[in-house]
């Protein structure tokens, strides 16, 4: 079997490269990146073959709710270039290294809740993840005997459940969808104008009336 690697910076780093470079600079966005090979500290959780890596002033929003808008890039790049969803896992997008950070915390969480359910017998569900973190639960969880992973739900609302072997599948009632997210850049609606209105009423408390006149 082959062991060349099909994601390599030379193969694709151009075309993320102009994708990105356009994209970041239409945003406005003070970021720099750049194309490397994949490393991993676990990879036989996970192994990219090709890593974007970002740096500059606006990290922080990059990496704001959960990394929300790295992710949202990494997905458009993963579109642009046609990689199956199957094959995912080989491109990744990462800052300040969240990317391990997170790796690492849902490794220990899917080991702790192993033994919660070793030690109780109940069946214990994660929040809501995304597809690429609910592998990782599941391949930190793979050598297991006692136990069985499994994904619940749909879309957003989809999350990890641990429960013994041998044991009927848990019921799990499904979680609603999450509202949708306002697009990045996109202006506010007439409902979140009024629910930040009523955000900052509410934060300076009640409306007081009119200052009695002083007579002169």
């Amino acid at each position: 079997m082959s062991n060349a690697k099909k994601y390599t910076v030379e193969a694709y780093g151009p075309r993320i490269e102009q994708f990105l470079g356009d994209l970041v600079a239409k945003a406005g966005l003070e970021l720099g990146f750049t194309v490397t090979p994949g490393v991993s500290l676990h990879p036989e959780i996970e192994n990219p073959e090709l890593m974007v890596k970002f740096t500059g002033k606006d990290i922080d929003m990059l990496l704001e709710n959960r990394a929300e808008l790295m992710l949202a890039l990494e997905h458009l790049t993963l579109e642009l270039l046609r990689v199956p969803s199957e094959e995912h896992s080989l491109v990744c997008f990462d800052a300040n290294d969240y990317r391990l950070l997170r790796m690492e915390e849902l490794r220990l969480s899917a080991l702790a809740a192993a033994e919660r359910v070793k030690k109780t017998g109940e069946p214990f569900r994660f929040s809501p993840m995304t597809s690429r973190e609910r592998r990782i639960v599941h391949m930190a969880l793979r050598a297991e005997t006692e136990l069985t992973s499994e994904s619940f739900g749909t879309g957003p609302s989809r999350q990890v459940v641990i429960y013994l072997a041998g044991q009927p599948k848990p019921n799990i009632p499904l979680l609603p969808a999450p509202p949708p997210r306002r697009p990045f850049g996109a202006p506010p609606t007439e409902r979140s104008r009024d629910e930040r209105g009523d955000r900052d009423r509410r934060d300076r408390g009640p409306r007081r009336g009119p200052r009695p006149r002083r007579d002169e």
